[in-house]
């Protein structure tokens, strides 16, 4: 099969498509002929040697595809099925990818459109899980625009939270239609945060790592209400917790998307959509526009 694959770090330069061996499901996997796979921000840090070390890699965490192989004990699953989900071993963005964690494709999405799914939402559930969120709190989303943050918004919404949402004047229409209320970053955050809700927030999640970890602190009432996804030196410094997956991952979410989707209270759109074989245009674009939506490669 064809995939994605570095021997050196680097620049987008680096990647290359390769002949690799078709991959085959361990018990409870299921293996999918790929149809799209999401790129996401760790992939170039991969790529620019910040993360793994060791060389050469494969990419890709989430894909989309069709059922073309069954691991033993598989009894949810049937060769033909559309799925999506993720690839645990970071191999996604390939002609086949074995997927460890997976959930049926809901029937109003496309495969590029569910390919842009999984490593968002779980990373949202993920830290909205850790910060407690539930019917009637205050959310405060720092980087509410994003794919991340806009999943958090929604999810949020879902559960019944209220939900402010930082970002550029631009996606504030954007944020209202998530059903956020959104105020600009930047200096006085604080002061607008509490013009909408004076006594400040009960949570506060940071997507955007842009420095804003003292002020959520201040309208959460203490680092214990606070969560980052982008700010590791900042959550060390201030007590913060950084949320990461290797702390349980919330792949729960896989299985109850759809029906989000298919009710009209779920979406991420795909910002732009790349062949494979094009894998290097997509870093390029990604590491350089600040995008509504997520990348994603189509494959077959």
């Amino acid at each position: 099969m064809k995939a994605a694959r570095f021997s050196r770090f680097g620049g987008p330069e680096v990647l290359e498509i390769v002949d690799l061996p078709d991959p085959h499901p361990g018990p409870g996997q299921v293996r999918i002929a790929v149809r799209a796979a999401g790129v996401n921000p760790s992939d170039w840090k991969k790529r620019s040697g910040l993360m793994d070390q060791e060389l050469p890699q494969t990419l890709g965490y989430e894909a989309a595809g069709i059922v073309d192989e069954l691991g033993a004990g598989v009894a949810d699953a049937a060769v033909g099925d559309r799925v999506f989900g993720f690839s645990t071993d970071g191999a996604a963005q390939a002609e086949l990818a074995v997927l460890s964690y997976y959930a049926p494709v809901p029937p109003s999405l496309g495969f590029a459109d569910v390919a842009a799914l999984p490593a968002a939402i779980e990373t949202a559930a993920r830290a909205l899980d850790q910060l407690g969120v539930a019917s009637g709190s205050t959310l405060l989303v720092n980087g509410a625009s994003g794919s991340v943050g806009s999943a958090a918004v929604q999810l949020a919404v879902a559960r019944g939270a209220r939900v402010i949402g930082t970002a550029s004047p631009a996606n504030h229409d954007y944020l209202r239609s998530l059903g956020a209320e959104p105020v600009a970053y930047g200096a006085g955050l604080a002061g607008r945060v509490r013009a909408l809700a004076p006594s400040g927030v009960d949570r506060a999640l940071d997507v955007a790592g842009s420095g804003a970890l003292p002020e959520l602190i201040e309208l959460a009432g203490g680092p214990v209400h606070v969560v980052t996804l982008a700010d590791f030196a900042g959550a060390q410094q201030h007590g913060v917790r950084f949320s990461r997956g290797d702390s349980g991952r919330a792949v729960y979410v896989l299985s109850e998307i759809g029906g989000l989707v298919e009710s009209g209270r779920f979406a991420i759109p795909v910002a732009q959509t790349f062949p494979l074989a094009e894998v290097a245009a997509a870093h390029r674009v990604g590491e350089h526009g600040h995008l509504r939506g997520k990348l994603v490669l189509l494959v077959g």
